[in-house]
């Protein structure tokens, strides 16, 4: 399994990112794609997560309304739109998965993944 996050930059606040997130690899059974976050000194955060083929989206309260996770298997990708963005978005966003369909409860908990992209800065300038 092989993910290649991309799509970061600088923004101004209020601007707007799209971030993709292409995979290969996936054999047979589910594979759900989920975008983190990580701002300098602070823990990996779970924002959003989009699954395999059932349509499930999860996104987090504090992006949600400006953040959109969407998916095309015919194209490998998983994208996140960022609207509004903010500075507290600031960042290295990735992505990443697992095989198996996860209960909501563990659906953006960082040590359920086993495979991720190599993360994308974000950069939202005040």
């Amino acid at each position: 399994v092989q993910l290649q996050a991309s799509g970061g930059g600088l923004v101004q606040a209020g601007g707007s990112l799209t971030l993709s997130c292409g995979f290969s690899g996936f054999t047979s059974g589910y594979y759900g794609v989920a975008w983190f976050r990580q701002a300098p000194g602070k823990e990996r955060e779970g924002i959003a997560i989009i699954g395999d083929r059932d349509g499930r989206r999860v996104v987090v309260d504090s992006v949600k309304g400006r953040f959109t996770i969407s998916r095309d298997n015919a194209k490998k990708t998983v994208d996140l739109q960022m609207n509004n963005l903010q500075p507290e978005d600031t960042g290295v966003y990735y992505c990443a998965t697992r095989p198996g369909r996860l209960a909501l409860s563990a659906a953006l908990d960082a040590a359920q993944y086993n495979f991720w992209g190599q993360g994308t800065q974000v950069t939202v300038s005040s």
